[in-house]
């Protein structure tokens, strides 16, 4: 082995650099704690960010601060985030707020305007409330501005239209998405091929196969639905089984959630529990849902795409390469209704302008085609991202390879789902849905769990909500 010649012996004025250098990473190590484990910025390949025709720099030294979950989609974003600050100049400080705190937290920082965060996770369902108060800035300026967007680059359209609708109220974009789900059937494709079972096109056909798998004796339940009261949790279900037994939210201009196509769902819902879903279903949020089914004890639910990464884990899951996917069963109305969600990020009103500008350029450079490329299959790490938010990529050979081991039919039953089987309109879109939804969860719970008939539930419900609605 050849020896290294030794270094020469730095001067003073060296000496000063380097120990300027250590106590600058220090810093910036304190500041953001994903910086310990990811790549220098300087050595980040930032050619395809470059190649936009902005100047990424001009408003180096600005700071801002972003509000996320703690999830395994935004660690893999900061473990990127010194390739942004080397690429602009601008400081971001990371803050992971659990998904139950960060919708009050920033409604407490938008109302206040404090300015604490920059942008956040921001709950689609949120977005009808901040722009009836002017809590947050329309994007359609800075899109269509020159010198903070390259439109021929960022590609905007690119971005699943279910997702850009969400984060729209009236047609005007109020954020970006950066990750979402859509809702899909997951099924032991095993079980059903040898009881010559099909994936379920419709309810009945669901119903049907639930009752044909159904074994509690042996420890197996044929279905399972999210039945936790939240609006996140059973009201990320129920909607879509309103719209599919024909349902709507409103009657006129008046929100109505008693009515008889809204009774017949709930029925549904508490029926096909009882019947074919473990006991403690009531309580189950989707985490319990997967681990149940990952153990070998569910035949089939329905949930978010995002929830097959537990599937698909070697060291915790029974069931990998037995797995199918297809989309949510059609109601009576013949419709497939699935959720629309995703985490966005949208621009805090109460900033200054540098501010705003900074902010747009996170926003941009974290929902790009190129960030979101190297937050999924091109990431370092175990958790290959499974929610990118534009087209091309889920069409991209790359993707496809990075979840050929989520199971059959994997990314076509999501992509056709997203792109068939959505409504913007799929939960109410109104400033008063913090309340909303968690009267409705509340209701939907208090059938399921049998304390009240679902009529009954949903009448107590249009009470309250017509009380809201008033005010």
């Amino acid at each position: 082995m050849r020896s290294r010649p030794a270094a020469p012996p730095l001067s003073s004025a060296g000496r000063r650099s380097v120990l300027k250098q250590a106590a600058a990473l220090g810093a910036a190590a304190a500041a953001s704690p994903w910086l310990l484990p990811s790549a220098h910025a300087q050595d980040a390949d930032l050619a395809p960010y470059r190649s936009a025709k902005i100047n990424w720099r001009q408003v180096e030294g600005e700071t801002i601060s972003v509000a996320v979950i703690p999830a395994s989609y935004f660690d893999n974003l900061g473990a990127l985030i010194p390739q942004f600050e080397a690429l602009t100049g601008i400081k971001v400080r990371v803050e992971k707020v659990p998904p139950g705190q960060i919708r009050q937290k920033a409604t407490l920082d938008l109302s206040s305007r404090t300015g604490t965060y920059a942008t956040h996770a921001a709950d689609p369902m949120y977005y009808p409330l901040y722009v009836a108060n002017k809590w947050v800035d329309p994007l359609d300026k800075y899109l269509n501005d020159a010198s903070l967007t390259d439109p021929a680059w960022f590609k905007y359209d690119d971005i699943l239209k279910a997702w850009r609708d969400a984060d729209s109220i009236d047609g005007k974009p109020y954020g970006i998405p950066y990750d979402g789900e859509v809702t899909v059937q997951v099924y032991r494709k095993d079980l059903y091929d040898a009881k010559g079972l099909k994936p379920a096109t419709t309810l009945d056909e669901l119903v049907a196969n639930a009752k044909a798998l159904t074994d509690p004796a042996n420890r197996m339940h044929g279905l399972a639905l999210r039945g936790f009261a939240g609006a996140g949790q059973n009201m990320y279900i129920y909607p879509s089984l309103l719209s599919g037994f024909g349902g709507k939210w409103f009657t006129g201009k008046d929100l109505r959630v008693n009515t008889p196509e809204a009774v017949r769902a709930l029925d549904w819902y508490v029926n096909t529990l009882s019947q074919y879903a473990p006991p403690a279903m009531r309580n189950w949020n989707w985490p319990d849902i997967a681990d149940a089914f990952s153990q070998g004890t569910l035949g089939c639910y329905i949930d978010a795409h995002s929830s097959a990464a537990v599937l698909m884990n070697p060291e915790k899951s029974k069931v990998v390469g037995k797995v199918g996917f297809a989309r949510w069963p059609k109601g009576p109305n013949g419709q497939c209704a699935t959720s629309i969600w995703n985490w966005g990020f949208p621009i805090n009103a109460a900033l200054s302008d540098k501010a705003k500008k900074a902010t747009w350029l996170f926003i941009s450079w974290a929902t790009s085609a190129e960030t979101q490329a190297r937050t999924s299959w091109k990431f370092a790490g175990p958790a290959k991202r499974s929610g990118i938010n534009r087209t091309s990529l889920w069409r991209s050979p790359e993707f496809a390879d990075a979840m050929k081991g989520a199971g059959d039919n994997f990314i076509g039953a999501a992509l056709a789902s997203l792109e068939q089987d959505t409504n913007v309109d799929w939960r109410p879109r109104v400033p008063q849905w913090p309340a909303i939804g968690e009267t409705m969860a509340t209701s939907i719970q208090s059938a399921l769990v049998g304390q009240k008939k679902s009529k009954e539930a949903l009448d107590e419900a249009q009470n309250r909500i017509a009380q809201f609605m008033k005010g």
